[in-house]
């Protein structure tokens, strides 16, 4: 059920569906900018792929996974329709010059990537796509750390927004693997239809944050990773990665193609976006939107402990939050921390020395939730109290103006 991609080729795994728990509140979106790159592959019919956007690995050594294509840069497997679509074909043929590690290759398809090309760190990441079908055909919309080169991988992350493989028309899976979750502990989700994917086209797509991936098949959310997630494993996605699209044939997960596929297969992709992550930058007050306050440090003393309050906005380091890139938030030195690294409803949020424990993990999302990971609640006024020294505590994500923030 695994297989090995490095930059040419790593590993993806199906497991059983990790769907969030019934009953617990979702956060709100990421907080997404402008889109950063794009391709909307509107060129005219047979034109080839834009090299400024894409390049392409070339090879059949079977890419890890006993695959049995072998991938081109001929206009034959990756070419433009003329009608908004890139088209990725994989074909039934053998010529001699293309030499597989099993031999002579059966197939040839395509494998864009852009690691040459762009790469960026956090943001949206979506395509829509019309897949291919049929028994040992595996369509792929992916991302590796662009530290392969240097750390190989699994260190380097690997991030898999769209894989279906032919046997299972109607699921889609997405996974992320890095050191200590690779292969088969792969931590993965899926979402099954009720009509096969290759029917219509569906829009793909992954929002990262530092310390939060979340996957949407046409807009839902279907799984959701933060370190809480890896067993004390590091988190490896924090650095830029870049995209690659492929039709794979055969391989140790989907199997090989039988009397019933058909060949050739086509993917086509109608446009493939890539939106900002909107980061803080530096110290900022954090605005409630039910009190108008914010919070605050009691009396500016940073000791341990410390339980945090909400108080008349003021331009003093009691109130200087910064998002650190390892998802802390931080003012005076110290943490922002649910108190004894608790995830219930009530746990106090207080002021500690920033000590690498995941607890320690919030986001800010779009809708202004600030959200402990793992816990998955929210930083909420306790009893809704608008007064100087309302209290703080983590409670389910519930929407209400007492749980959002904004940056004042």
């Amino acid at each position: 059920m695994a297989r090995i991609r490095t930059l040419a080729a790593a590993v993806v795994v199906a497991l059983g569906a990790t769907l969030l728990p019934q009953g617990v509140p979702e956060p709100a979106a990421a907080a997404i900018g402008g889109i950063t790159w794009q391709d909307e592959f509107n060129a005219p019919a047979g034109t080839p792929v834009d090299q400024g956007r894409w390049r392409f690995d070339i090879g059949g050594g079977g890419w890890g996974n006993n695959e049995r294509q072998y991938y081109t840069s001929s206009t034959a497997n990756a070419v433009h329709d003329g009608q908004g679509n890139l088209v990725i074909t994989a074909r039934r043929e053998n010529p001699a010059n293309y030499q597989c590690h099993y031999g002579r290759c059966e197939y040839t398809s395509a494998r864009l990537l852009t690691a040459a090309t762009f790469t960026q760190a956090y943001g949206r990441f979506e395509a829509r796509i019309k897949i291919p079908r049929g028994q040992g055909i595996w369509p792929a919309f992916w991302m590796l750390g662009n530290d392969m080169g240097s750390v190989g991988w699994p260190a380097a992350g690997e991030i898999d927004i769209m894989e279906n493989v032919g046997k299972e028309p109607n699921t889609v899976y997405g996974t992320i693997h890095g050191p200590g979750y690779s292969g088969g502990a792969g931590i993965t989700g899926s979402r099954t239809l009720a009509r096969p994917l290759a029917d219509d086209f569906h829009t793909y797509r992954v929002d990262w944050e530092p310390n939060s991936i979340v996957w949407y098949l046409d807009g839902v959310e279907y799984h959701r990773v933060d370190p809480s997630r890896l067993g004390g494993n590091r988190w490896v996605f924090d650095h830029p990665f870049f995209m690659i699209l492929n039709v794979a044939v055969g391989g140790n997960w989907p199997g090989y193609p039988d009397a019933t596929t058909q060949f050739p297969q086509q993917m086509l992709v109608d446009y493939v976006r890539v939106s900002a992550h909107v980061s803080d930058g530096g110290g900022t007050r954090l605005r409630g939107a039910h009190s108008g306050r914010c919070i605050d440090i009691p009396n500016a003393n940073p000791v341990d402990g410390a339980g945090l309050q909400i108080w008349d906005c003021n331009d003093t380091a009691a109130q200087s939050w910064t998002f650190a890139a390892d998802g802390t938030v931080r003012a005076m030195g110290k943490c922002m921390d649910p108190a004894w690294a608790g995830t219930a409803n009530g746990t106090e949020v207080n002021l500690v020395t920033c000590n690498g424990n995941p607890a320690q993990r919030f986001t800010l999302t779009g809708a202004g939730d600030l959200v402990n990971l793992s816990a998955n609640r929210c930083v909420d006024v306790r009893e809704w109290n608008p007064n100087n020294g309302g209290r703080l505590h983590l409670w389910d994500c519930t929407g209400g103006a007492n749980q959002k923030w904004s940056r004042a």
